[in-house]
């Protein structure tokens, strides 16, 4: 009287069971195996989704070439801005951050507190140039 599972498997056929790995399988038998669908796929559904699928991803292709040549065309008329690099000297916390030299005024970085330095007349600082 006890109802025993349907057990779905796939034999491998050139390689041993360990050898596969995910993405062997097209979807659509992964799908029927783990009981996500009730019939298994049909040649021809596997046949059209990857059709689906390739003709997606040269669609995705073709769309962001045409967006990066948009781009560039605004970045060449001045429509656009170009994207600023940022050099990262230091980090936020440190007391001297991305200073070379003292400076006359006081500076606050995160939980530090920098007095400003007194620098005597003409002594070739950037700030007297």
């Amino acid at each position: 009287g006890q109802i025993i599972p349907e057990r779905r498997f796939v034999e491998a056929i050139n390689r041993q069971a360990y050898q596969y790995e995910m993405g062997d399988f097209p979807t659509e038998w992964e799908a029927w195996i783990r009981k996500k669908r009730k019939d298994p796929p049909t040649i021809e559904e596997i046949l059209k989704n990857e059709n689906y699928r390739e003709e997606m991803k040269q669609k995705i292709k073709d769309v962001s070439e045409k967006e990066k040549l948009l781009q560039a065309k605004e970045y060449k008329e001045g429509l656009v801005a170009e994207p600023v690099h940022t050099h990262v000297k230091g980090h936020a916390s440190a007391p001297y951050y991305g200073k070379k030299e003292p400076s006359k005024d006081p500076t606050s970085t995160a939980s530090t507190f920098q007095p400003g330095s007194w620098m005597p007349p003409g002594s070739g600082s950037s700030h007297n140039k």
